[in-house]
């Protein structure tokens, strides 16, 4: 509907001008200054002064610009659990959610992969053996929470020193298949004298299987006459891990 001008200071002369006479010539939305007093508290007491939401909220300001990510962020780590969950959260689970979209998967998962090769990095060139810890912390951060079995190699030079990881396969939810040979001539390629193996179990259960017990003597055997060793088979699950070598099974 059209509306009359208005002089310069004038009267206003239709509902446009009232409204803007009202909240001002460019009003702002209400989440414009909350997102810069959130980013200024980051840059000056940095993420621990922060509680999960309000970081998961800096993550989302990328995805979504204009609007207020806060219900998004409390409705992701109700059904999460914690800032970690979320971003680590299968695409499946999340698109899930309402508000959710390619966008917002997206950006979580770079911040997940940030972190993944972070923690990687810190690993590649020290000696796997004496960071243990952190090589649980990065195993766990990559595999426990995905939906599909996913078989992991570690191969270590004559010192023990980490010189690459890799993903040999992916499989169903209960099942992924290993081909002990192939591992072993990967082994050689990269001139590795150790490994060890990572597989999880998305049920949940690190309990090792007859048949992971099975495949680990098939890679030992098939390894051995290489002279290449086996350190360790690690199983990942949510509840936590399980050592072949601490069981008893190496």
């Amino acid at each position: 509907m059209a509306t009359r001008p208005r002089a310069k200071d004038g009267p206003p002369t239709g509902l446009g001008d009232i409204a803007r006479d009202f909240v001002g010539e460019e009003a702002e939305p209400h989440y414009a200054g909350h997102r810069e007093r959130l980013r200024e508290r980051f840059v000056l007491g940095g993420p621990d002064a922060m509680p999960d939401y309000e970081l998961l909220e800096l993550v989302l300001f990328a995805a979504i610009p204009r609007r207020d990510v806060k219900p998004l962020a409390k409705a992701l780590l109700a059904k999460f659990g914690s800032f970690a969950e979320v971003i680590a959260a299968p695409r499946e689970r999340l698109i899930e959610t309402e508000g959710i979209g390619e966008g917002v998967v997206a950006q979580l998962k770079i911040v997940e992969a940030a972190a993944l090769r972070l923690s990687k990095t810190q690993l590649l060139g020290k000696p796997a053996l004496a960071s243990w810890a952190a090589l649980l912390d990065y195993c766990r951060a990559a595999m426990a929470r995905g939906l599909r079995e996913e078989f992991r190699v570690l191969f270590l030079d004559r010192k023990n020193i980490l010189i690459a990881d890799e993903v040999q396969s992916a499989g169903t939810i209960d099942h992924t298949p290993v081909y002990p040979r192939e591992i072993v001539k990967r082994a050689l390629e990269l001139g590795a004298s150790a490994l060890i193996l990572v597989h999880n179990h998305p049920s949940g259960d690190p309990t090792p299987s007859r048949a992971d017990i099975e495949m680990t003597r098939e890679i030992q055997a098939a390894a051995k006459p290489l002279r290449i060793a086996v350190h360790d088979h690690l199983v990942i699950g949510r509840s936590g891990h399980a050592s072949f070598k601490s069981l008893g099974l190496l």
